[in-house]
């Protein structure tokens, strides 16, 4: 089997490589059958037969536990250390209790330091927008530090109370006994690595501006200093390419420059919704980062239309952005556009860029013929398609074209 390579950063992709994938819980299964239907298409119609991607099924959540009494084997831990690029149907996490986080243990066993997720308006979608057409953001957000580290402990635990004692008698802080722990960190280089990725891409793909979200001005030492260090790494790094928003204040000419800018966290949800075309591409740590991400989403009228990246230097693993909706699981009825749009991201990192562009272009115009499930069918007044025959519609689109 053809293995996919990094190079600093840089894919090695032949012409046959193997890529793994999880189908996921709830609507996992049906849409990521879906997904790979649609990306096999694209890629045949494209390149002719002289490409070709080889799928390997790996387990994981409910499927892995019914059949190997494990929500994440470690036969499937090797195969993800070993091909490093999946495809990944959701999966569900319990709230508060239970197994930890499986989307969170494979961005840190593979290093998958950006989240990087692409919202933009399709015309023909509901939206509860008035111009939802000035919504095109890229949102970078830090995958693999802050809160999502899974740092934490149960207020009853030993070491809960250890950490207590230690902040009452050491720091002299006050804190009850009833407390539950979880620890917020956020490093200098975590924030650098994922701040030059996000600069490098506003630069080549010549995007007007970034904007740093943080809540500096409450958690100093941590949001705080991601906004710090992103600034100076920009302005060390790029400073060629770079204006600051505050050097436009002052008469500095920026033009053909990248525009840098920061936003305090809360703001940042009423300033998308206002003055959604003042904001470009979007640099936050990881927690910010979710959250933004989806309340951008709901900008352009449907979250499951959105897919994401989760990149490495040596990596990545490719989904949608929602959940496992369990409610629809079994019915063939769910929208699988996110992880297909997780699937054309995959084809772009890997610079099969006519597959991809295939997909964009047949998601465009099953919506222009309102070719679509049920989520956006109500909306439109038409008759839903099955999540098989939108898949079946892609494919047809992509043939034509």
């Amino acid at each position: 089997m053809a293995k996919i390579k990094f190079y600093d950063g840089k894919w090695d992709v032949p012409s046959n490589p193997t890529i793994l994938y999880i189908e996921g819980d709830g609507i996992g299964p049906e849409i990521t059958r879906a997904a790979i239907k649609v990306i096999n298409t694209a890629v045949k119609r494209a390149y002719s037969g002289s490409r070709e991607i080889e799928w390997k099924e790996v387990l994981a959540g409910e499927k892995a536990f019914k059949e190997k009494g494990d929500r994440f084997p470690q036969e499937t831990k090797d195969n993800i250390e070993e091909y490093r690029v999946v495809l990944k149907g959701p999966l569900e996490t319990l709230i508060g209790k239970g197994w930890k986080s499986i989307n969170v243990a494979i961005r840190l066993m593979l290093d998958l330091y950006a989240n990087i997720r692409p919202v933009k308006y399709i015309n023909g979608i509901e939206s509860p927008l008035k111009n939802a057409e000035k919504v095109d953001m890229m949102i970078f957000r830090e995958n693999t530090d802050d809160l999502y580290r899974g740092i934490e402990y149960t207020y009853n635990s030993s070491e809960a109370k250890m950490i207590r004692d230690f902040l009452k008698e050491k720091l002299n802080v006050e804190i009850e006994d009833d407390t539950g722990i979880g620890i917020k960190v956020i490093s200098k280089a975590k924030t650098q690595r994922i701040t030059r990725l996000a600069t490098k891409y506003a630069i080549e793909k010549k995007r007007k501006k970034i904007t740093i979200m943080h809540k500096g001005n409450v958690m100093k030492y941590t949001e705080g200093a991601f906004r710090e260090w992103a600034y100076e790494t920009i302005l060390s790094e790029f400073r060629e390419s770079v204006v600051t928003e505050d050097e436009i204040n002052r008469g500095v000419k920026g033009e053909g420059k990248v525009i840098i800018n920061d936003r305090i966290a809360d703001n940042m949800f009423q300033q998308i919704i206002l003055r959604p075309d003042e904001y470009d591409v979007i640099l936050a740590p990881n927690v910010n980062g979710d959250y933004i991400s989806d309340a951008a989403g709901a900008l352009v009228g449907n979250i499951g239309m959105l897919g994401g990246a989760n990149i490495g230097d040596n990596g990545g693993m490719f989904e949608a952005i929602h959940g496992t909706a369990p409610k629809y699981a079994g019915k063939n009825m769910a929208n699988p556009t996110g992880i297909i749009r997780g699937g054309e991201l995959m084809l772009n990192f890997m610079g099969w860029y006519e597959a991809s562009n295939l997909i964009e272009k047949a998601i465009e115009k099953a919506i222009e013929k309102k070719k679509v499930t049920q989520d956006i069918a109500r909306f439109m007044n038409v008759v839903p398609l099955s999540t098989s025959d939108f898949a079946d519609v892609l494919c047809k689109e992509i043939e034509s074209i």
